[in-house]
């Protein structure tokens, strides 16, 4: 475990803003600077644009639902892709910023996923890929296991955890950031940087052997789509979107 631990000591809170935005006055909307700095939105807040089932060609006809501008995760029974399923992009993305507005309900869990290859898993569970854990630590049974808290909010799930100490409320939205510049990735929580690595080393396919991905060949060592999951909890998204870089 001793490079479990070379990695995680990279994941400290970092009081710098990352690649800020202006933030428009209108949800699901992007302002003039950001039209210039070549942000899209990935999600318009009205329909199901370039967005389909992980394991589906179409968006699932259930599961989902669009309300006021917010894209939601029905509750269920709280099982991995057993109600809608998780969505992905239609697109795969190399390097970019990606920003999205969450909101969680009390005992929830759900995630952000990236570099994911939905081929990779037909069967039972969750499309693969990294992870941007998205979870309620105080309520949700999964905070209390893999490794060092590795499963706990803005983790990168089951493989490096993120500080104990995170800015957060449950009551109010928050803003996720992925950030991919070739094999360097960063998560970010509410302008404070939370976890930090580079894929493709030796201590990073090390790892990945230490955890529940070391059967996927390649696992995320690849380019891939950008997933939000259906973890049976219900969750909100909004405000959407990437710059690529």
């Amino acid at each position: 475990m001793a490079m479990l631990t070379a990695l995680t000591a990279t994941a400290k809170v970092k009081k710098t803003a990352a690649a800020p935005a202006p933030a428009p006055t209108t949800d699901n909307i992007l302002t003039e600077q950001e039209q210039r700095e070549g942000w899209k939105l990935l999600w318009d807040g009205k329909t199901t644009n370039g967005w389909r089932g992980a394991k589906l060609q179409t968006f699932p006809t259930k599961g989902w639902r669009m309300e006021e501008g917010i894209l939601k995760v029905e509750k269920a029974s709280g099982a991995e892709s057993g109600n809608g399923g998780d969505i992905v992009t239609e697109k795969n993305y190399h390097n970019f910023i990606l920003k999205v507005d969450f909101k969680i309900t009390e005992g929830a869990n759900s995630g952000i996923k990236y570099f994911v290859d939905p081929d990779m898993n037909q069967g039972e569970g969750s499309a693969i890929g990294c992870e941007f854990q998205i979870l309620d630590d105080l309520r949700h049974p999964d905070a209390k296991l893999g490794v060092k808290g590795n499963r706990k909010l803005g983790s990168l799930y089951d493989l490096i955890p993120a500080p104990e100490q995170k800015p957060f409320d449950i009551t109010t939205w928050n803003t996720a950031t992925i950030i991919v510049k070739d094999n360097h990735v960063e998560h970010w929580l509410n302008g404070v940087k939370l976890v930090q690595y580079e894929r493709g080393t030796q201590q990073w396919n090390a790892l990945v052997a230490y955890s529940k991905y070391k059967n996927w060949p390649n696992f995320g060592n690849r380019d891939g789509r950008i997933l939000l999951q259906d973890h049976g909890d219900e969750v909100w998204f909004k405000n959407i979107k990437i710059k690529e870089l």
